[in-house]
């Protein structure tokens, strides 16, 4: 395996492709029926049916890393033609060993999607299942599959059972829906939820395509690759802005796949808002530091192939910023243009 300056190669953001008993062998038996599934339609190919959403989950995008461009197939792919190590753990083993990558901070990708279902009773019977079938999966080799968990978050006091729950299956950290049930995660009402993080050693993760859309995509459909980041954004802006960092210091949280190029102006468009409107503020909410602080300080961001954040470095905090290894499931191919110590993960 290879070694980078004495540094280890850890991906900060894998994902799995869930098989097709992830959650039918694995769901409370009251939501067996509708469980998410596998299913064929021709000259569609494989497809996850997630019962309640109308878009089912194409398996040739979910799983396209290493392909190039011209080779990459939203439908018309069979599950057997993906990546074993999307699955299987001792693939995947050999995938890390080829690619010279010593561990991987591992996601869900169909579990992607349900973060955003209506449902938060079937999402809790789903993330179950899910957290079920990650464990096993990472106990082949716990200390290079690091598996990060799900909550529904239907409340407050249920996020933090959660939480105590994928901590004991062994999982590594936790995957943080978009839209939580209960108010937003501004809310003091999540203030012990906060804390229990802290405390267990959980850090969670906010994910791009876990926040439902509240408007159309503007223009050619790939505009909207363009807004998949404005989720995460409006999530850290509201921990950030809404006193969720002043009120406890030590939460750290992770802004997955989203890049950072953007974060130097983003940090600098909160400082000048705060600086200029932070009368804006709510009574009792006021920031003893610059919002960029916060930022700074308690956001890590991951990052693919983005040299915009390289260029801009010395504006934002480096020690936060996170190499991951692919969009998609399965290995991506070569790493080695990974160039520096600072690929790393905090889980």
């Amino acid at each position: 395996m290879s070694d980078l300056s004495g540094h280890p190669i850890i991906s900060a953001d894998s994902h799995v492709t869930e098989p097709p008993d992830t959650y039918t062998a694995h769901i409370d038996p009251a939501f067996r029926d509708r469980a998410p599934r596998l299913h064929h339609i021709d000259g569609a190919g494989d497809v996850f049916l997630i019962d309640g959403m109308k878009t089912p989950v194409p398996m040739g995008i979910v799983a396209a890393a290493g392909k190039p461009a011209e080779q990459i197939r939203i439908m018309g792919t069979r599950f057997e033609e993906l990546h074993r190590g999307g699955w299987d753990p001792a693939a995947r083993l050999g995938d890390q060993d080829r690619d010279g990558v010593h561990a991987e901070i591992i996601y869900p990708t169909v579990g992607m999607v349900i973060c955003n279902h209506r449902d938060a009773d079937y999402k809790k019977a789903c993330f179950d299942a899910y957290n079920r079938w990650m464990a096993a999966f990472c106990a082949h080799a716990p200390h290079r599959l690091l598996g990060a968990g799900q909550t529904a978050m239907r409340s407050p006091a249920e996020g933090i059972a959660d939480l105590e729950a994928i901590k004991a299956l062994g999982l590594r950290g936790v995957m943080m829906p978009g839209n939580p049930v209960v108010d937003d995660y501004d809310s003091p009402a999540y203030d012990d939820f906060w804390e229990a993080a802290i405390d267990l050693g959980l850090p969670l993760s906010f994910h791009i395509l876990t926040s439902r859309e509240t408007s159309p995509v503007r223009g050619p459909k790939m505009n909207g690759f363009l807004a998949v980041i404005r989720g995460c954004q409006d999530i850290m802006g509201t921990l950030v802005l809404g006193g969720v960092f002043e009120r406890h210091p030590k939460l750290r949280v992770v802004c997955v796949e989203a890049d950072a190029g953007w974060v130097p102006h983003y940090m600098y468009r909160m400082d000048h808002a705060w600086k200029r409107h932070r009368n804006w503020l709510p009574a009792g909410q006021a920031l003893s530091k610059l919002p960029s602080e916060y930022f700074a300080a308690g956001i890590y961001t991951t990052f693919q192939d983005d040299w915009v954040a390289f260029r801009s470095v010395d504006m934002l905090n480096w020690r936060r910023l996170m190499w991951v290894q692919s969009s998609t499931s399965g290995h991506a191919g070569k790493y080695s243009w990974c160039t520096s110590g600072i690929s790393g993960a905090v889980i």
